[in-house]
């Protein structure tokens, strides 16, 4: 039994971050869900012990938030959005921004507010992405702010060591969600938003600084990026056809 053991999860009323909600609550932990729809979280009251409503770009919001979490065994950073540069001549510098700070901005606000409530033994996690393995097209921002995210994990981690708290850095495949299925293009070795959740969960239990999945992808573009740069360009240009990108 895990009673005892709180975990906050942002980004918890749809794709990766509900299904962990559910995963977690299956296994009896205390879940403090987190999110901007106010009725999905309502949805989830009858297994979250808390649902808290703000959007992650609003500090104001996350902190009036925080005042109502005693304190957080594992936080569980998963908010993000994706949305592509398709035309790099005419580069969309507000769509960037809008991604910089929701995926990457908005991680130094929520650790602000909520690092302080880790218990000493805890867990921060980090759901990053596998696009940060190699580049891919049209991923200029969505890429840049999960290459963003891995960086401040791991020096998180570093920082973390003396107040006793694990850092996990998590690159998922292609997964099920919301942002997933506006694309139009082959997503190989997908999976449910459930596996995944069940697979970052074994991995946060076993307190695993990184975590990557599923292998057939991720062990795959990590030998890509081991290539000389014109070959593993080449494969990226040739399989993602009209120049989209993975999530």
């Amino acid at each position: 039994m895990h009673n005892s053991l709180n975990v906050l999860i942002t980004g918890a009323t749809s794709g990766i971050g509900e299904a962990l909600v559910n995963h977690y609550a299956n296994e009896n932990y205390r879940v403090t869900a987190c999110g901007r729809n106010q009725e999905k979280l309502s949805q989830l009251q009858n297994i979250t012990q808390l649902g808290l409503a703000f959007d992650v770009n609003n500090e104001k919001d996350i902190g009036l938030a925080a005042a109502q979490v005693d304190y957080i065994d594992i936080l569980i950073l998963n908010a993000g959005d994706c949305r592509y540069i398709t035309n790099p001549m005419a580069f969309d510098s507000n769509l960037f921004e809008d991604i910089i700070n929701t995926n990457l901005v908005s991680l130094g606000k929520l650790i602000k507010h909520f690092l302080p409530k880790v218990k000493k033994g805890g867990q921060v996690v980090f759901i990053s992405s596998s696009a940060t393995i190699v580049p891919f097209p049209q991923a200029e921002a969505y890429g840049a702010s999960k290459a963003g995210m891995d960086y401040l994990a791991n020096s998180l981690r570093l920082d973390l060591v003396d107040h006793q708290i694990d850092v996990t850095l998590v690159h998922p495949g292609f997964v099920r969600t919301p942002l997933t299925a506006v694309n139009h293009f082959n997503m190989p070795f997908i999976i449910d938003a459930d596996d995944a959740a069940a697979r970052i969960f074994n991995g946060i239990k076993a307190r695993k600084a990184y975590l990557h999945f599923p292998k057939r992808l991720t062990l795959t573009l990590k030998f890509m990026s081991l290539l000389p740069r014109k070959v593993w360009q080449h494969i990226i240009l040739k399989d993602t056809n009209s120049r989209e990108t993975i999530k």
